[in-house]
């Protein structure tokens, strides 16, 4: 019944010491059981004296499972020596004697004798015995077909796998491999299964998964309970705003004020007239402005931080109120107030489109997510749909927007997010048919959506910025205060590692920055001498934060060049003129 056991191709398995097959189990270090009293062999689960002992201030901590996880996590970084000294000295094998013969039996395709062992092993549940059979079993067929011993295959499968009454669909897909040993795809109940031979490395990993920690503790379980740690300091640091390679096994995580942009590390100076509108490209290398100068500028982000102006591109006859850039970020669509919406390419700068409507203007453009279709806002208070040819596909006719609006398309492409009334968002469902509105108190002046789309941050004339949720049940989550708006109208944003902080202008010159969870005011960015129009935060940069004015330039505000590695030799404001001459 062993007719597997004998030899393998060499291209399969190499016969090693107990010593060498550390490496064929993922670095757990098997000790010759002919060494151990065969007392030492019946005993499962693992008991060891004193093994209620516990360490730590918690009390929590036992003493055998932590030098159990840490003498695993040795074999597993390769470190076989130092793990077999730890079980020495202290006493406490990582797995009991007879549960190394097991996996040694595995790994030297010793099928029967590995099912006589695994029945000695004291397991309570007999499913898992049963199901650990039939794993093993499948095996040594598989390796049978491999070696062309289709009949002794077709005993292991009719007198050893069929008997156990385990999953009798995969026993029967295993019989089409009889038939037909060169298929290896057949259906299954959850769909195609894929039939063929594994590393027994691999298999042992999946009967590792099936027992009980306590005969085979887990693989990597300290490096897991390590990462758990560090996420829950992450999830506790409130002002978490640094990339996880910043973190320290050393010391506790936490983020203080720092780590939020608060210092102008440059000023751009493209614009001759105020800055209406910023926004970064999706992987962060590109910041494009638009400006009531009528034109639009593309500025790159530099390898050391700093931006240069890559085009400025003119063509539109009015103040340029809105801008959006492709998913893949090689396009960039501009919007002339009431006017006409151009296609640019980034590289070249070179207008590719022009989207008109006779007799008519736009106000507003956007993208949808497959970067196949745009969406424009037309003076008509519709909404119109566009291929990248020019060709219109859809109108929304009807109080879809108003004059002077906003408009975006969710990052799943479901929803089509519109001011459709001075104090009414329309969210309009593109595969349901269904719209939602979202209603306020006061008059909205701008909105936008989450980078996930599944919040609106809406900003209202009565100073107050809101949060709501528009994934599922339409709800305020949370309100922002203390920046100035009563008359103009301000765009704010989402930013930050993984969004976690709110930013938004203001008319008394500022800019403001929030936690987005606790709404608490953290900071106030002076430096503009005119109403802050807009802002943007780098999507690939957390610590990177634009703003434009009135005083017709933009703002670059990065981390104190105290606590980062400086820009320039004096750690002084650098300036970007229109010309992309850079100086200090």
């Amino acid at each position: 019944m062993g007719g597997a056991e004998d030899d393998e191709p060499l291209s399969k398995r190499v016969k090693v010491s107990f010593r060498e097959s550390a490496d064929r189990s993922n670095g757990t270090f098997l000790r010759d059981p002919v060494s151990s009293p065969l007392s030492d062999l019946m005993v499962c689960p693992l008991e060891i004296q004193g093994d209620d002992e516990v360490v730590g201030r918690k009390g929590v901590v036992k003493k055998v499972e932590l030098v159990q996880i840490i003498t695993e996590t040795l074999y597993s970084l390769g470190y076989k020596k130092a793990g077999a000294q730890l079980e020495e000295e202290s006493g406490i094998p990582l797995h009991p004697s007879l549960v190394n013969l097991f996996m040694q039996q595995i790994l030297d395709g010793k099928w029967d004798e590995s099912i006589a062992t695994l029945h000695k092993i004291g397991l309570v549940d007999e499913k898992i015995v049963k199901l650990a059979s039939f794993m093993i079993l499948e095996q040594k067929f598989f390796e049978l077909l491999d070696r062309e011993k289709v009949m002794d295959a077709l005993k292991t499968l009719r007198t050893e796998i069929a008997p156990l009454c385990i999953n009798s669909d995969r026993v029967r897909n295993l019989s089409f491999c009889i038939i037909s040993p060169s298929q290896q795809v057949v259906s299954g109940e959850s769909g195609p299964e894929i039939m063929k031979i594994k590393l027994r490395t691999k298999l042992l990993e999946e009967l590792q998964g099936l027992f009980p920690t306590t005969v085979m503790p887990p693989e990597k379980r300290l490096i897991h309970l390590v990462e758990q740690g560090l996420e829950f300091q992450l999830g506790s640091c409130s002002l978490h705003n640094s990339l996880s390679n910043d973190m320290s096994l050393l010391t506790d995580h936490h983020c203080g004020i720092d780590k939020i942009p608060s210092q102008t590390l440059q000023i751009l100076e493209g614009h001759k007239d105020e800055v209406w509108f910023l926004e970064f490209s999706h992987n962060g290398k590109c910041l494009a402005s638009s400006s009531a100068d009528c034109s639009v500028i593309i500025w790159e982000v530099k390898l050391d931080g700093r931006l240069c102006l890559k085009h400025k591109v003119i063509g539109h006859e009015e103040p340029v109120c809105f801008v959006s850039w492709s998913p893949d970020d090689s396009q960039l669509l501009t919007c002339g107030l009431e006017e006409v919406v151009r296609l640019w390419d980034v590289d070249s700068g070179e207008c590719i489109r022009l989207y008109e409507k006779n007799g008519l203007g736009f106000i507003s453009c956007g993208w949808a997510p497959d970067g196949e279709r745009i969406f424009c806002g037309v003076t008509n208070k519709s909404i119109s749909m566009w291929d990248l040819q020019g060709k219109e596909l859809r109108c929304w006719k009807g109080h879809r927007i108003t004059k002077i609006a906003d408009l975006g398309i969710t990052s799943d492409g479901k929803q089509m997010v519109s001011l459709c009334k001075n104090n009414v968002i329309l969210l309009v469902g593109l595969e349901s048919k269904t719209e939602k509105i979202i209603v306020e108190d006061e008059v909205i002046t701008s909105f936008v959506l989450s980078p996930d789309g599944k919040y609106v941050l809406v900003s209202l004339l009565n100073q107050e910025i809101h949060l709501w949720s528009i994934d599922g049940v339409i709800k305020l989550v949370h309100i922002y205060k203390g920046h100035k708006q009563e008359r103009f109208i301000i765009k704010p944003c989402f930013g930050g590692l993984r969004q976690a902080f709110i930013a938004s202008g203001s008319e008394d010159s500022q800019v403001y920055i929030w936690d987005r969870c606790s709404q608490q005011l953290l900071r106030k960015l002076a430096g503009h001498s005119g109403t802050v129009n807009c802002v943007s935060w780098n999507p690939a940069n957390p610590h990177m934060l634009a703003s434009g004015s009135d005083d017709q330039t933009i703002r670059i505000w990065g981390l104190n060049p105290a606590n980062v590695m400086k820009h320039n030799d004096e750690g002084a404001v650098s300036n970007c003129v229109g010309d992309c001459h850079c100086r200090t």
